[in-house]
């Protein structure tokens, strides 16, 4: 506390900006290690087996495991690839999940009214978060494209096809937000739904509003088709057809080993990770939780750090709700996800925007 006693006001907010950065990341990375650990034991427990059991106890050391072995493996690169493109596409995917939590507020403050638990507050936060969620897709196209195989390639044709279908619906599933917040900054939609209660369940809330009943419909179907559209943006399960192992036999990352390999597969979970966080500020509330006394700013350093346990708790519910998904639903056709995007849910989007603004018209 002496040392940052002697900084300047400048000095003493990129010392805290840079810790929040570091705390981020390496939350962000632990979380990304044991949702696999997460994965491969509901996996289990659908196909009535046990899972990791042998490193540490319970297995929990299984993703440090399997983390080291990704660095020890031979790093093979065939010599048919595009070898520029080929090393640039695994770190791509890693970037935009990592990018994306800058300006997700994960707490209200903590300790002192100005550190705010969220690295950049943004004012148009949720732009920021849809054009760097898209540059994801690169990575799976580039890959695709370098492999210079033919599975590879058509994984990569997928991928762009499916990002554009679903991040158009994606993106007009979040308008009734703004129309009702009258806002595009993140903080600002969580402190709208202190006040109003949450955008999927607006009971929650210690003063509620007609007007947030009356637009629980639209916002419910919003965080529906988001939901839908972030199994799709994360190439999940049922919309898992970038990588098909049954057609595609595991699409763009079939050339790739080691550490290569690795930063694919921990880009999807960043992915999913960070469409989580999303949901949880848009629809969920982000770090309150009412009629617990934690739906005002922390005024405390317990407080704050309650806040921050909150946010990551609906953060996890909706990892395990991706995981479970995965080992329980069957894999949509390339035609019927195509359907799905472009014929149900873009024009129920539409169609839910023109509802919420007659709506908040009426009320106006």
């Amino acid at each position: 506390m002496a040392f940052l006693d002697q900084l300047t006001p400048e000095q003493q907010f990129a010392v805290f900006s840079a810790v929040k950065v570091a705390v981020a990341v390496g939350i962000a990375m632990f979380l990304v290690a044991y949702s696999v650990y997460i994965e491969r034991k509901v996996a289990a427990f659908v196909q009535d087996r046990i899972g990791p059991n042998r490193v540490g106890f319970f297995g929990l050391l299984q993703p440090a495991a399997d983390g080291l072995k990704a660095f020890l493996k031979e790093d093979f690169v065939p010599d048919h690839v595009r070898k520029a493109y080929f090393w640039l596409a695994p770190f791509i995917a890693m970037l935009p999940g990592l990018i994306t939590l800058a300006v997700i507020p994960f707490g209200s403050t903590l300790g002192n009214p100005q550190n705010k638990m969220v690295i950049a507050d943004l004012n148009v936060g949720v732009l920021f978060t849809f054009g760097i969620v898209s540059i994801g897709v690169y990575s799976i196209v580039l890959a695709g494209y370098a492999a210079n195989s033919k599975y590879p390639f058509l994984s990569g044709v997928r991928a762009s096809a499916q990002m554009i279908s679903y991040e158009l619906a994606m993106g007009l599933s979040v308008i009734p937000i703004f129309m009702i917040v009258g806002s595009l900054n993140l903080s600002g939609i969580i402190e709208y739904q202190r006040d109003s209660g949450w955008m999927a369940l607006p009971f929650m809330a210690k003063s509620q509003s007609l007007q947030s009943y009356l637009l629980w419909p639209c916002t419910f179907l919003s965080f529906a088709i988001f939901l839908a559209a972030a199994f799709a943006e994360t190439n999940r399960l049922p919309f898992d057809v970038v990588e098909a192992e049954q057609e595609l036999a595991g699409g763009y990352n079939i050339e790739y080993s080691s550490i290569k390999f690795a930063l694919f597969f921990m880009g999807e979970y960043a992915n999913m990770i960070a469409s989580s966080a999303m949901m949880v500020t848009l629809f969920l509330g982000g770090w309150t939780l009412p009629f617990f006394g934690l739906d005002q700013p922390a005024t405390t350093l317990t407080a704050g750090l309650a806040h921050i346990v909150i946010f990551l708790a609906k953060t996890v519910t909706l990892i395990v709700l991706f995981i479970w998904v995965r080992w329980m639903w069957p894999r949509f056709r390339y035609d019927q996800l195509m359907n799905l995007g472009w014929r149900r849910f873009l024009p129920l989007a539409l169609a839910n925007i023109l509802v919420t603004a007659v709506v908040l018209w009426w009320r106006s």
